[in-house]
Formats: C-alpha cells, sequence, structure tokens
C-alpha cells in the first residue's frame, strides 16, 4: 500500500514535536477539516466523558482519543462505522488497498488511526506493515 506523509495541519497550526494524536490527524486528513477545529472538537467532547475506574483519565487530542468518543465525534460529523473484525473471528481485512473501500476512510488499527484516501495511507509514518496490520474496522462519509 502506497504511502504520503501528511501531518495533518498540525504544523501549520504551529504544534510542534512528537505527540500521540493520530485520531486527530487522521480525521483532519480524512475529513479535510482544519486541524485545530478537530484538536478543540475531540477536547471539548472529552470533558463529556464518564470516567470509570478502568480509565485513567479523559481523552486528548494531543495524547490519545477513547474508541467510544472518536466514534461518537465520527457519528456527530455524519461519518459511518465499519466494523471489519468479530470477536473470535480472526483478522480479515488488512491495511492494503485492494481490502479497502475506494474514497475518504479513517482506518482503526491496533493502537493507531490512520487516514487512507483512495487506497494510499495519509500519515506521519506508514503503519502498514507491509500489508500485514489488520483493520478493525473504518469510518467513511454517508
Amino acid at each position: 500500500m502506497d504511502w504520503h506523509y501528511s501531518d495533518g495541519g498540525r504544523a501549520a497550526a504551529s504544534y510542534k514535536g512528537e505527540a500521540g494524536d493520530c485520531a486527530t490527524r487522521a480525521v483532519a486528513i480524512a475529513a479535510q477539516m482544519p486541524y485545530q477545529q478537530v484538536y478543540d472538537d475531540l477536547n471539548e467532547l472529552a470533558k463529556t466523558e464518564r470516567r470509570g475506574t478502568r480509565k485513567k483519565g479523559r481523552s486528548n487530542a494531543r495524547a490519545g482519543v477513547y474508541v467510544a468518543t472518536l466514534k461518537r465525534y465520527m457519528s456527530e460529523l455524519g461519518w459511518q462505522w465499519v466494523p471489519t473484525m468479530q470477536i473470535g473471528g480472526g483478522c480479515t481485512v488488512h491495511l492494503r488497498s485492494e481490502e479497502l473501500p475506494a474514497g475518504r476512510i479513517v482506518a482503526r488499527v491496533s493502537r493507531h488511526y490512520c487516514a487512507v484516501i483512495d487506497g494510499v495511507i495519509h500519515d506521519t509514518h506508514d503503519p502498514s506493515r507491509d500489508g500485514t496490520r489488520c483493520v478493525y474496522g473504518y469510518w467513511h462519509k454517508l
């Protein structure tokens, strides 16, 4: 699968250094939204998260976003979740262009989110593991 470097507008928003902001970047890239808007939206949505005993803190656009929070945000943007992996079903879809739909999607893989546009990964690094990385599911615009 081809890979194209993109920080999703992070540098243009005057952020520097490393960050665990893959959800913010992936949404900004796939949804063609300003990085700062996605960053602010996710941090605002994190304020409404229920804090349970297992969570160490709230989602943070810079350090990591919980799956449930990103699902809620993507739904609010009008994107639909398509699960590609079931419990006990094994991996059926990999991060490969021939196994993913055309168009703009946000793919969820283990501990990471990435934007895929017409079979090309747009991210700060290539997360495909040479096409062996399993895709848990993806969002696409309705």
